[in-house]
């Protein structure tokens, strides 16, 4: 039995359906919103709407932009003989917070995860082959998340790469900085070992 109206259970549903968000959490939104005044509402009802209508996905790296290509693939200042694979748009925002990579990216839209029936083909890799084809890439760098089907992805990519003759790199996962080796578990040891440099 619900305690809320349909209204405002129909509400507390659709916040429900956004990832992380639980019961409770939903709950909290909902009522945010209502005690918002009809002009906040509808202005954060338009940024929605506005952003399903005006996004799209850039024709070559696939990034999702207002404009075709995006910022990144259109700046001449940017290193067009570098490509950096990633499996999320989000991690394009990660890498670009760190103001040291000034390469263009790839973006796959997901991982290979067989479990999960995810192939090579729903995932933007043919693409990645077009562009190395068309475009004159110097290195291929594979910045796949440190999972299962991260490692997967990067592998598979890198195999398909090698035969191109084009430098496949892979960035180095290993101890976040402040991190205390006790809390590490195995698999991150083991890739900081292999990451390590000379000093």
């Amino acid at each position: 039995m619900s305690y809320y109206s349909p209204s405002i259970e129909k509400l507390i549903e659709s916040f429900e359906k956004l990832p992380s968000i639980g019961h409770k959490t939903a709950a909290r939104l909902a009522f945010h919103v209502l005690e918002q005044t009809k002009e906040q509402t509808e202005e954060f009802i338009n940024s929605i709407i506005n952003a399903k209508q005006n996004l799209k996905y850039c024709s070559r790296c696939y990034n999702i932009s207002d404009t075709d290509p995006c910022p990144i693939c259109s700046n001449d200042k940017r290193d067009g003989s570098k490509i950096c694979v990633v499996e999320d748009v989000r991690d394009i925002i990660a890498m670009e917070k760190t103001h040291e990579y000034k390469g263009k990216y790839h973006v796959l839209h997901g991982a290979i995860s067989p479990m999960n029936g995810i192939g090579p083909d729903n995932i933007r890799i043919k693409e990645l082959i077009t562009r190395l084809h068309n475009e004159k890439i110097e290195e291929v760098i594979l910045a796949t998340n440190p999972r299962v089907e991260g490692e997967a992805t990067a592998m598979y990519i890198s195999k398909l790469i090698k035969p191109l003759g084009i430098k496949v790199t892979r960035i180095a996962h290993g101890i976040p900085v402040g991190g205390d080796l006790e809390y590490a578990d195995e698999i991150t040891l083991i890739k900081a070992m292999e990451g390590r440099v000379e000093l």
